[in-house]
């Protein structure tokens, strides 16, 4: 790895200069952004708009924080991966991002990276040995270790989990980095039971973590950011300054505007849900039910049911967990208990 003296980089031990870009963002004269706003929907925007806009043969890295939140694979199923109604009752927020992977959780205690490369010249255990460098030979943390799937490990705990995405000329490499998140908060809205369900979609690969404040107790926020700007710079021979960057230096770049509306609608949180089955059975005091359901798209595309078969029929074409639009004025008593059960079960 190409690694500069320190005297042309930024040290661990140097304040980073907060300069703000105009609202008609120029990427070509920035390569670091930091983000000041801790809104998933406005910092996967910008990660976007850099995969676009970037230079094709110029190397950047974007640091944020999201507010407590959920973000899903672009292929995964919410329904599978999440705890809804867990996630639903703390209040945190759930997003689907444009990349691959499997579904974090994100807090303050959490801080996320994203280098940017050129297609032709990306690799991943380049970019791996970035976050490697700036948490083990900057941040102290002398055990830290990328294993075979890029992800960040302290012992045989993970503290940083990777995913990529490659588009035309551009390529990155985005992941977590668990500083001091709540790890009770990111098991609760990542528990989840529905065997039952199979889907077409992209399972998680569940792993044990741990943040790094168990082995590094004064790490932070500020510590990581500023040792992944020595690194990016040393990795990559970049002496410009970063850019702290928040929704008004933005206010007019309407790629960026309509990447966050876009985010926030159903088509697609749960819109792009691949295709996918589940069977739900349960026991009422008049008798067993089970429905069998296929979705895709969120949409219910066909229901069975022994047992009401009426009410199945009914839930083609709904919205898969809400069943919006259906008559429940005009259902049965019985029908009315299953529909109810359904709710709580999708």
């Amino acid at each position: 790895m190409a690694m500069l003296s320190h005297a042309r980089c930024l040290r661990a031990s140097s304040p980073i200069i907060r300069r703000r870009i105009s609202t008609a963002a120029d990427p070509s004269t920035r390569q670091i952004f930091v983000s000041k706003s801790t809104s998933p929907h406005f910092n996967l925007s910008i990660e976007d708009w850099l995969l676009k806009t970037a230079p094709r043969d110029q190397p950047a890295l974007f640091l944020y924080r999201n507010a407590p939140s959920v973000i899903i694979g672009r292929n995964q199923n919410p329904w599978k991966e999440v705890n809804l109604a867990a996630m639903q009752a703390l209040g945190f927020q759930l997003v689907r991002r444009r990349s691959g992977g499997g579904t974090v959780f994100h807090d303050l205690g959490n801080t996320n990276f994203s280098i940017h490369l050129p297609r032709a010249s990306f690799d991943r255990a380049r970019t791996g040995r970035v976050i490697e460098h700036a948490v083990r030979n900057i941040m102290g943390v002398y055990d830290a270790r990328t294993n075979a799937r890029n992800d960040l490990c302290v012992g045989d705990m993970k503290v940083s989990g990777s995913a990529y995405k490659i588009a035309g000329t551009r390529a990155y490499h985005h992941g977590t980095m668990l500083i001091a998140t709540r790890l009770d908060s990111l098991g609760d809205a990542l528990r989840n039971d529905k065997i039952k369900m199979l889907t077409k979609g992209v399972a998680s690969v569940r792993s044990p973590v741990c943040n790094l404040r168990q082995w590094k107790p004064d790490a932070s926020h500020e510590q990581f950011v500023q040792a992944a700007v020595e690194s990016f710079r040393q990795e990559f021979d970049v002496e410009r300054e970063p850019a702290f960057i928040d929704e008004g230096d933005f206010q007019d770049v309407q790629q960026v505007r309509q990447s966050i509306d876009e985010l926030q609608t159903w088509e697609c949180v749960y819109g792009q849900t691949p295709e996918f089955t589940h069977s739900l059975a349960q026991d009422f005091s008049w008798g067993a039910v089970t429905v069998d359901i296929h979705s895709k798209h969120g949409v219910i595309l066909d229901a069975s049911s022994d047992a009401c078969p009426d009410l199945a029929s009914k839930l083609v074409g709904r919205r898969y967990g809400t069943l919006d639009g259906l008559d429940v004025a005009a259902l049965s008593t019985q029908e009315r208990e299953v529909y109810d059960w359904l709710l709580r079960a999708m």
